[in-house]
This record gives C-alpha cells, structure tokens and sequence, in this order.
C-alpha cells in the first residue's frame, strides 16, 4: 500500500528584507549630505565670481545672479595692471618650486628608505624635527642669506630653498618608498644596476602617484604665497598674482569709494588656474592620495 505524499503548504510570502528598505534611506541621506557639503565649499567661490561681474552698486547686494553684468571690471583689471606678467611669473616660480622641492625630497627620501648607515634613524628625526620649527624663526636669517647673495630683490629665494627639499614631503616619499618590495632592488643590485638606476628605473615609475601628490601640494601652496613675494620682490615686474593682488587691494580697495568688483576680478583671475590645474590633474591626485592611505 503506497503512502499518500504529505500536502504541501504555500509558505507565507516574504517582507522586504530590513537591509534592503534601509539602503535606499541611506543612500538618500548620503547625497544630502554630500550636497550640502558641496553647497557649503562652492558658495564662496561662486559668490565671489557673481560679484566680480556685478557693477559696483551691486557688488555686496547678497545675490547669486547678477541683475546687471559688468564683464568690464576683467578689462578694467587688465589695463589697471600688468596681470599677464604676473600670471607667468606665477607660473615660473610655482613650476620651479614643485620641480625642485619634488625632486630633491624623492633622492632624500629613496636615501632614507633603502640606504644603511649608522645614525640613520636620528639623522632622519633631526629632518623631521625642523617641521617643529616656525617659519617666522628662520624668516630674518634666511633673508640674511639672500642679501648676502645678492638675490635678496630676485624671484630665486621664492624657490630655490626647495633644492634642499621638505621635510614634509620627505617624510610622505619615505613611506611610499618604504612600501615597495626590496626584492625588486635586491634583483636590481645582482645585476649590477647602480642606485641611481635603482632609483630611476624602478622607484620614481612605482612612486608617480606619491611624486604627483608632492608636485599638486607645493604648486599651489607656492601659488599662493603671499608672504615671502612681500619680503623679497620690489619691483612691480617681478610680482606673482598674490603680490600683485596685494597692489590692487591697496590701489582699488582702499578709503570710501573703494572699488571692489576691480578687486574681487583679480581674486578670480588669481584663484581660477589652481582650481583648472585640480581638475586636470584630479585622477591622478586621488590615486595618489589612495594609494598612500593603502600604503599607511
């Protein structure tokens, strides 16, 4: 006698999953967020391209669009100043500082991470010790130097400093070197490669993430530097944007009738090519960035 199958029952239907009705709350949230920040950061620098195409009457009227476009106050800046001038010495003094600081902090730090030597280890506290150091301390005795030189009036003091490299950077390059499989070196040096081929063949194109990273950070902090262009450059020729924005403050935004959208024109003039240069070089920094917190 053949048993009868046991009636199956319909299982009941199933809920929403509670991780699955929660994603879609998070993810919201998320972007919320993300646009506020965003809101936040942008707002400045929009008000701040905003105002410099307002007429002067309306510079400090608190609105985003512009009743009226004055587009002229660029021109007026333009013939106000010698601005192209300043813009390549900009860009001459910012490439040559990235360049050499680059440079000089990667030999410095290859140096670190795969030389043996007695008293490396305090020699490298004593690199990293002078970031302890305010810049006011060695401001009047470096100027010292410069004057003595004769190059206290150049544009050299404003990057040949960076020839004897950061110890900020330095100490980011040494990580990053630090990371790198010694067996590539070890291999390297029995067949009879020198350290600098070890160092150019196969550090510097494993470490181009980290080297961009140094190159972004001391091009736009040479950028805007403000404080060493006023120590050492007289002459109005020889200015950076910093130094020659500081001249238009005090010619345009000075007493009653200041005239502040001249002013507000050459801040965007001098902030808009780091933020192009960011955006250029944007995939490569974030990669930089990553790949060292991986390395950390």
């Amino acid at each position: 006698m053949t048993a009868a199958p046991n009636p199956t029952t319909a299982a009941p239907p199933r809920g929403p999953a509670p991780g699955r009705s929660r994603r879609p709350l998070s993810r919201i949230a998320f972007w919320v967020i993300l646009l506020g920040a965003s809101v936040i950061f942008l707002y400045p620098f929009l008000w701040l391209v905003s105002a410099s195409l307002k007429p002067r009457p309306e510079v400090f009227d608190n609105l985003l669009v512009p009743r009226r476009y004055a587009p002229g106050n660029y021109v007026e800046v333009w013939q106000a100043a010698p601005v192209l001038d300043w813009l390549v010495n900009s860009v001459t003094v910012s490439l040559a500082a990235a360049v050499t600081v680059t440079v000089s902090s990667s030999l410095v730090a290859f140096g670190f991470a795969h030389f043996r030597f007695p008293g490396r280890n305090v020699l490298f506290g004593l690199v990293l010790g002078t970031m302890m150091l305010p810049a006011a301390v060695t401001m009047i005795p470096v100027y010292l130097i410069w004057n003595g030189a004769g190059l206290a009036t150049t544009q050299v003091p404003l990057w040949a400093g960076n020839l004897f490299g950061s110890a900020f950077y330095i100490f980011l390059l040494r990580q990053f070197f630090l990371g790198l499989p010694r067996e590539l070196f070890e291999a390297a040096r029995v067949d009879g490669a020198s350290y600098w081929t070890m160092f150019w063949r196969i550090a510097v194109p494993l470490c181009k993430p980290a080297l961009i990273v140094t190159f972004v950070f001391e091009i736009q902090a040479s950028w805007s530097d403000l404080m060493r262009p006023l120590i050492y450059l007289r002459d109005p020729e020889l200015f950076t944007l910093p130094r020659g924005l500081k001249a238009i403050v005090d010619q345009f935004g000075q007493g009653g009738e200041a005239e502040w959208e001249i002013v507000l024109a050459g801040s965007v003039i001098t902030t808009l090519p780091m933020i192009i240069l960011f955006f250029i070089l944007q995939r490569y920094f974030v990669e930089g960035i990553a790949t060292q917190g991986r390395k950390g």
